[in-house]
C-alpha cells in the first residue's frame, strides 16, 4: 500500500474502533466498507480481525465478571460451524460476489435498524442461539461483521446494557480466536504485508477504543445511531455499487 492508503486506513481504523468502543461492536460495520474501496476484501478480513483479537482482549480484561457464559457457551458450537464455512467462501468466492454481498448486507442491516421499533422487546427463546451462531459465523469470517447478527439475539437475551457489552466483546474475541485457526488453515494469513498492515493499524485502532470509551460518557445513544445509520447506508450503497460495476 502507498503512503496514502495508509492514511486512509489509520483515519478509518479511529472511527471505527471508536465506534466500538461506544457501542460494543460495530467496528467491522465501518470499516470494511470503506477499506475494500482500495484494499481487496481478503486482505481486509484477516488484518480487522487481528485488530480484533487485541481490542477484545483489552476491554475483556476489564469486563470477565460480567460476561453471561451461559450465553457465551450456548453459542460457541454454532458460531464454529458458521465460521467454517464462511471461511471456505471466502477463500473460494469471487471477490465481486462477496463485496455484492457486503452492499446488501449492510443496507440490510440498517434498513432493519430504522424498522426496529423503539419499545422493550421480548426476550428471545434461547433456540435462536442456533441461526445467529451460525449466521453471525459465517458474516464474521466472510465480511467480519457478525457482531449485529450476534447483537440481534444477545439484545434480546440479556436485561443489563453492561452485561450486553461484556458478553458481546467476549463473543467477537472468541469469534476472533475461532477465525484465526480456520484463517491459518486456509492460507489467508500468509499474504504479503499483512502482519505490517496490522502492526501499523493497531495503535490507532486502540487510540479508537479510548475515544469511545470515554465519549460514551458525553454523547446520547440516539445520536450516535443517527450518525452510524447514516455512514452505513452511504458505504453500503458504495461497496453494491464496486462489486455491481467490477
Amino acid at each position: 500500500m502507498g503512503i496514502d492508503h495508509y492514511v486512509a486506513l489509520a483515519l478509518t481504523v479511529v472511527v471505527a474502533y471508536a465506534v466500538f468502543g461506544l457501542t460494543g461492536f460495530g467496528a467491522a460495520m465501518v470499516a470494511v466498507p470503506v477499506l475494500v474501496q482500495f484494499i481487496p476484501l481478503h486482505f481486509v478480513v484477516p488484518m480487522l480481525l487481528m485488530l480484533d483479537l487485541v481490542t477484545t482482549t483489552v476491554v475483556g480484561m476489564r469486563n470477565w465478571s460480567l460476561v453471561s457464559r451461559r450465553e457465551l457457551t450456548r453459542l460457541f458450537p454454532f458460531m464454529l460451524v458458521g465460521v467454517v464455512l464462511g471461511t471456505s467462501a471466502l477463500a473460494k468466492l469471487d471477490s465481486r460476489l462477496l463485496l455484492i454481498g457486503l452492499g446488501a448486507f449492510v443496507l440490510l442491516m440498517t434498513v432493519r435498524t430504522l424498522l426496529r421499533s423503539t419499545s422493550g422487546a421480548d426476550q428471545t427463546h434461547g433456540i435462536w442461539a442456533i441461526p445467529a451462531g451460525v449466521i453471525g459465523g459465517a458474516f464474521s469470517a466472510l465480511f467480519g461483521t457478525g457482531g449485529p447478527i450476534y447483537t440481534m439475539y444477545l439484545s434480546r437475551r440479556l436485561t443489563s446494557l453492561n452485561q450486553f457489552r461484556a458478553t458481546i466483546s467476549a463473543v467477537i474475541f472468541v469469534s476472533a480466536v475461532l477465525r484465526l485457526l480456520t484463517f491459518a488453515t486456509n492460507g489467508l494469513l500468509h499474504q504479503a504485508d499483512l502482519l505490517r498492515s496490522a502492526v501499523v493499524a493497531m495503535p490507532f485502532s486502540l487510540f479508537g477504543l479510548a475515544v469511545g470509551a470515554r465519549l460514551r460518557q458525553r454523547i446520547a445513544p440516539h445520536v450516535v445511531r443517527r450518525a452510524l445509520l447514516l455512514f452505513l447506508a452511504a458505504s453500503g450503497v458504495s461497496v453494491l455499487y464496486r462489486g455491481l460495476m467490477s
